[in-house]
């Protein structure tokens, strides 16, 4: 059961301490080696904050010695009540740089905070001091993580960053919800229209279109989370794509499918027939934007898929 920070001594503040910079050193280290590859300037600036994190704990060691000796109890944040809870850097891979700085930022000012309180607790004017001092270093680390970026993201670097981190938002986000846009606004035009024209019915069309964006996106979502574990190809979390690849899916079919909520079926498939047209071009806005395909391209080769199986749709549904 956690403790009441107001509850403990000054022998377990000091322990406590101690295995809080150890823990933030560490979790600098980790930043520090996720974002290498990607993003190795900022790497740096956490190599940098890891050898702070690392001397403010071995002041807090000889502090420690000096008053009680060799042993130093094991107390951790999750011992105390009122610290907040860090995942470890392993659970939220791969890491994203802006989460990274704010992260490191939240734990600075925590850290601070412990300090302070701390300071006013003890008794000892020399531990008063230190604890005192550190609460200024971690005050000041906002001002060393500016420096350092002065220092190291240079504007070139920078560039490279936004460049590595654009790279990864295409692999992990953009690439399997345009697979899922593309799949669901096109493949669910067929039986949409084949429904609608068929039955001229638009609530016949209507659930016919949405057990198809339904289900093509539950069918989507599982194929590109069982594609891969991204641990090679850098494209993150299979769940998180699942996800985003099967929604987008479900949305391209449902868009076109709505208007078919109108009872008059003229006029719903007049709407749902501009609604494809935008869906069509939104595509090939998409795969321009982000993946570097010229828009007349992208739009001949969206367009006339998409007016193949709005045909066939239709034909069947006529026949």
């Amino acid at each position: 059961m956690a403790k009441n920070f107001k509850d403990l001594s000054e022998q377990e503040i000091l322990a406590l301490a101690i295995s809080s910079e150890e823990t933030d050193a560490r979790i600098y280290a980790d930043f520090a080696a996720g974002l290498k590859a990607d993003y190795p300037a900022t790497a740096q600036i956490f190599k940098e904050m890891e050898a702070e994190e690392d001397e403010h704990r071995r002041k807090l060691i000889e502090d420690y010695r000096r008053r009680f000796g060799e042993h130093i109890p094991l107390i951790r944040r999750e011992d105390v009540k009122g610290f907040v809870h860090r995942k470890p850097v392993w659970m939220i891979r791969p890491l994203g740089i802006k989460t990274v700085r704010n992260q490191a930022e939240v734990m600075e000012t925590e850290t601070r905070r412990f300090y302070e309180r701390a300071a006013g607790k003890v008794g000892d004017v020399s531990t008063r001091k230190l604890l005192g001092d550190l609460a200024e270093a971690e005050r000041k680390h906002v001002t060393l993580a500016d420096n350092l970026e002065k220092e190291y993201l240079t504007p070139e670097v920078k560039a490279q960053e936004e460049k590595a981190h654009r790279r990864l938002f295409v692999l992990q986000i953009v690439q399997p919800g345009l697979a899922g846009l593309m799949d669901g606004s096109v493949s669910t035009l067929a039986p949409v229209f084949a429904a609608a024209f068929a039955t001229h019915n638009s609530h016949a069309a209507f659930l016919v279109g949405l057990a198809a964006s339904v289900g093509a996106g539950i069918s989507m979502g599982f194929a590109e989370a069982a594609s891969d574990d991204g641990s090679l190809t850098g494209r993150g979390k299979p769940l998180l794509r699942g996800f985003v690849c099967g929604l987008m899916t479900t949305a391209g079919g449902i868009g076109h499918t709505l208007p078919y909520l109108i009872p008059s079926f003229r006029t719903a498939t007049a709407i749902a027939v501009v609604i494809v047209a935008i869906e069509l071009l939104a595509i090939s806005w998409i795969r321009n934007r982000y993946m570097d395909t010229p828009f007349l391209r992208a739009a001949f080769q969206v367009i006339v898929g998409g007016v193949l199986v709005f045909l066939v749709g239709i034909w069947i549904g006529s026949s």
